[in-house]
């Protein structure tokens, strides 16, 4: 079972060979090798369980000691002590079954972790002696004639091809099973990376929805700086209108004083109103130019904010594009990665 830990490492502890190698590979591989080289073999978990059907079992083993409940047990304690001493030495140990032949054991190996063992062998270095498989058929409860019959079936082989067989069946397995390994790795890294990029594809296009708020709330303030521009023009206008009815009120107050200066006494009083009505229009025409300098003051900031406001709606435009653009490439290594994890 592959257990992806939250560091994004492979838990080593619940990992078997199913998960990295694909087992009818293994199987061919191992069938081949075993025919190639006349030795049995069979590759099973680090429990001990067969993950392969037996490659080549000779006669000895299949028809007589794996027949005998003795023998079948004597063998399970002699494969699970080579491969103690296989995993314990981090090669391929090489020893004596308690039927007498030889066998190996290579370790599947990674990462220091001990995933399973290939056990090969069956075979035998020198001619076999007849009192020791008759000693073996007694031990095991078996027919100790036709025992000695099929241990002389079996193949003799030197040393040092026994020592060769085993170092390359040990090699070829743990390739096989650290190329499968990194393939896994690969996978999850390709995962991770999917997810990252997806969430990642989520926040921008959020950022990006944002954005386009931004740009329409920009463009309705535009609008609204517009509007307060054409009022502040509007009110200058009015404010003309109002120097000029000043400047009118101004000249009839001026005339009026003239026609009470004529009057004498009698337009003492109107002259006073003429007066009055002159300093009314320089009141009036004095406040109606501080407004029109105040509006002039105004329709420069309105002037200078709406520039800046462009601005800004040209570079919320151009950060939407951005993020647009970067969202779409984010989909495209999201694809690639789903792709990667399917390959």
């Amino acid at each position: 079972m592959i257990k992806i830990l939250p560091d994004n490492s492979i838990d080593m502890d619940v990992l078997e060979i199913a998960d990295i190698v694909d087992l009818e590979v293994l199987q061919n591989f191992q069938d081949n090798f075993a025919i190639g080289m006349n030795l049995a073999s069979v590759t099973v978990d680090k429990t001990g369980t067969p993950v392969t059907k037996p490659s080549s079992y000779t006669r000895f083993c299949n028809c007589f000691v794996h027949e005998s409940s003795i023998g079948d047990a004597g063998c399970a304690k002699s494969h699970h002590q080579m491969g103690e001493e296989a995993a314990r030495l981090g090669r391929p140990y090489i020893g004596t079954c308690h039927a007498g032949l030889i066998d190996f054991a290579a370790p599947i190996l990674l990462d220091g972790h001990l995933l399973g063992t290939v056990l090969g062998g069956q075979i035998l270095d020198k001619a076999p002696n007849e009192s020791v498989y008759r000693s073996v058929a007694s031990t095991i409860n078996v027919d100790a004639d036709a025992l000695v019959k099929a241990a002389n079936e079996i193949d003799i082989v030197p040393q040092k091809n026994i020592k060769a067989a085993a170092d390359v069946l040990f090699i070829v397995v743990n390739s096989l099973i650290h190329n499968g390994y990194q393939r896994i790795k690969l996978e999850a890294d390709c995962q991770k990376l999917s997810t990252n990029f997806m969430q990642i594809s989520a926040t921008l296009e959020e950022l990006s929805a944002s954005a386009v708020n931004i740009t329409h709330q920009q463009e309705d303030l535009n609008k609204e700086i517009t509007q307060v521009a054409t009022i502040t023009t509007e009110i200058n206008k009015i404010l003309d209108a109002i120097k000029r009815i000043a400047d009118q009120t101004k000249m009839l107050g001026l005339n009026a004083s003239i026609e009470a200066a004529r009057a004498g006494e009698a337009g003492r009083g109107f002259g006073v109103v003429a007066n009055e009505i002159k300093n009314l229009s320089d009141n009036s025409k004095k406040t109606a130019e501080l407004i029109t300098k105040l509006t002039s003051q105004i329709q420069a900031s309105i002037a200078s904010t709406q520039e800046n406001s462009y601005t800004t709606l040209e570079t919320t435009q151009q950060q939407a594009e951005a993020m647009e653009c970067l969202n779409a490439s984010l989909e495209e290594i999201v694809t690639l990665c789903d792709r990667l994890i399917k390959a």
